[in-house]
């Protein structure tokens, strides 16, 4: 007997295989033939970027800095301050994590309609379904943290978020610091965005993506665009599956272990008018290999309004986006309507 749509909407894909079949719904029609080809798609050849010349406000690395975020929306970024050490453990912590019995796992279940806690986003969507499933926490601010999601195996799993979620605020912050002097802007131009108001969030969503014998006819993120302010991702060290979109064509995203990939994310486009962009992307799985990745997602305190700034608003470029408060409300609340390919970033565009 078939798993019900609604039953296997709930179940973690990770127990899904265990019949041997795809339930239907996870079926994907590609309208492209970046997952079916046989052929490799050609790698990512946005710069990297070296934190450390950013601090020294490096003019170079600024310029490799916009063109990498006006034309790609994404890049690698190194020097970034974390240990090695600490990435490792970040990784391991999220193998033993979904490692772990159902039983277990399921003590952290997300509860009702919230983000929060183990599980899958399959119930709020329409059409076919990602294979993946996810621990999502909220780590910033710290007094709005729900503990009681949070698992207490693997044994330092608390205290490592704890420091890994401090270090990603750090370098947030600076990194929205440096995107605003590449643009010839103040400093703290896009701090309203990240980093002026202690009610600003930070999320961190850990990602598994199990492998599936038939991993051409599924995928493991559907294509999209972030609804946060920048993402900060940590991919698998080991395997990839990353990939970006950019003039109509699909890219490998390379691992690089040490690096964090920096996307740039709906909110920042918005502020910077357009100047940023915000890249769809997607995630393919693979057939012999489990993957990982932990992505952390800065954005601004809901109440606050969030619009291009004044000063990028032009003859030549004049405003391309509505003024508004709680995008992450509006990112949600199109996400199982559009169709593949279709931003909600377009949904606040100014139509002249």
């Amino acid at each position: 007997m078939g798993l019900t749509s609604a039953n296997s909407a709930l179940k973690p894909v990770q127990e899904l295989l265990q019949n041997g079949v795809v339930p239907q719904n996870y079926i994907q029609q590609f309208q492209d033939d970046s997952q079916v080809g046989d052929y490799p798609l050609p790698l990512m050849d946005t710069p990297t970027i070296d934190f450390s010349l950013l601090l020294l406000s490096d003019p170079e690395e600024l310029a490799k800095l916009r063109t990498a975020l006006s034309s790609w929306g994404c890049f690698q970024l190194v020097n970034h301050g974390m240990t090695i050490k600490l990435l490792y453990e970040v990784r391991e912590m999220s193998k033993q994590f979904f490692k772990l019995p159902l039983d277990e796992k399921e003590k952290y279940s997300s509860k009702g309609d919230s983000l929060e806690g183990y599980g899958n986003d399959n119930a709020i969507r329409q059409g076919n379904f990602n294979w993946n499933d996810k621990l999502h926490l909220q780590v910033h601010p710290e007094h709005r943290r729900q503990l009681e999601f949070w698992p207490e195996i693997p044994q330092h799993f608390r205290t490592t978020l704890h420091e890994y979620s401090v270090k990603t605020k750090e370098v947030s912050e600076s990194l929205l610091k440096a995107m605003a002097r590449s643009l010839k802007l103040e400093d703290n131009s896009f701090s309203e965005l990240w980093g002026d108001d202690k009610e600003d969030i930070i999320h961190a969503r850990f990602n598994f993506y199990p492998r599936c014998p038939s991993a051409k006819q599924v995928v493991g993120l559907n294509a999209h665009t972030d609804g946060s302010a920048i993402t900060l991702l940590l991919q698998d060290k080991e395997v990839d599956g990353l990939q970006v979109l950019k003039d109509g064509q699909w890219f490998r995203v390379p691992i690089i272990p040490q690096a964090l990939v920096i996307h740039v994310a709906d909110q920042l486009e918005i502020a910077s008018n357009g100047i940023f962009k915000s890249p769809v992307h997607k995630v393919v799985i693979n057939p012999q290999y489990d993957r990982i990745s932990i992505a952390m997602l800065p954005l601004p305190n809901p109440e606050k309004e969030i619009g291009p700034l004044k000063e990028l608003i032009t003859e030549e470029r004049p405003q391309l986006f509505k003024r508004l408060k709680n995008y992450g409300e509006f990112y949600f609340k199109y996400m199982a309507r559009l169709a593949t390919m279709e931003r909600q970033i377009d949904m606040v565009k100014i139509n002249y």
